[in-house]
């Protein structure tokens, strides 16, 4: 405090700061996060110029651009990227729908979780390739196993965090609703579920990068269409400038799926301001 003015002066952050919502970024953080894969990929041409790397096995990045700028030309990449849009977005509906419900009957009563919980572990620890053959005795070799497989990938990490997040609510917060007079639902409605959102999110970026996982081996079962149909084509023609096209635009739609999902978080939790530290 200052003796002159009287006025409390602020401690110093020691390179911490508080963000929220309407947080200001500086554009060079923004942009520092893509400099490590631009030094990677240089390096990587530079390489494949010097002979270093046998463009037959490992096509240069030049090459890679110009493969991928002849598919989304011709109209073959754009094809093939809506089909497994098509696929993963059915599967993760499902996994969405299942997951929710699963997690909410399992996390809101002990009945729940005795019904739900252990039968979700088991399955949850079987090997997930061990289950393609069943999946197509089942479901045969059409779209149903490939989304199948999606929806059964994405399904558990949204339940698990769903679960662990109604679970992990203060119940110091339960006790306060109960002496403010909330009801079961009231309690359900305004502090648990709010309470299980952060975790509930962090499940579904889980959940897009399992579907996005899954979808590389639905893909590959009898496939016709789809990037992994793609990729597996190119791989009969030794095309590793196809298959890498390929393994990119996986990589790229993982990123952008969570990167949609950090934006929602950013939304729904606003009221929820986190501690970062400045670099």
């Amino acid at each position: 405090m200052s003796a002159s003015t009287g006025l409390v002066t602020p401690a110093p952050s020691h390179g911490l700061r508080l963000s929220g919502p309407t947080a200001p970024r500086r554009p060079f953080l923004q942009i520092r996060r893509f400099l490590v894969p631009l030094l990677l990929v240089l390096a990587w041409q530079a390489a494949a110029q010097a002979g270093l790397i046998s463009a037959r096995l490992m096509a240069p990045p030049a090459d890679i651009l110009r493969a991928a700028w002849t598919l989304i030309l011709s109209g073959e990449l754009p094809y093939h990227l809506l089909v497994s849009l098509q696929r993963v977005a059915i599967g993760l509906a499902i996994a969405i729908a299942a997951g929710v419900s699963l997690g909410l009957t399992a996390g809101l009563s002990r009945l729940g979780e005795d019904a739900v919980d252990a039968t979700m572990q088991m399955l949850r620890a079987l090997p997930f390739l061990a289950l393609v053959p069943l999946f197509i005795l089942w479901f045969g070799i059409g779209e149903t196993t490939k989304i199948a497989l999606v929806a059964l990938g994405a399904t558990f990490p949204i339940y698990l965090t769903l679960f662990g997040g109604i679970r992990g609510v203060d119940p110091k917060l339960l006790e306060a609703g109960r002496i403010l007079g909330l009801g079961r639902a009231e309690q359900i409605r305004h502090i648990i579920l709010p309470g299980a959102l952060p975790q509930a999110l962090v499940g579904l970026r889980y959940g897009l990068g399992t579907a996005w996982l899954s979808l590389v081996v639905g893909e590959q079962i009898n496939a016709t269409a789809g990037i992994g149909f793609l990729v597996m084509d190119a791989r009969e023609f030794l095309r590793t400038d196809i298959i890498l096209v390929g393994l990119l635009v996986y990589a790229l739609l993982g990123l952008g799926a969570d990167q949609l999902v950090r934006l929602l978080e950013r939304r729904a939790l606003a009221w929820r301001p986190s501690l970062i530290r400045e670099a």
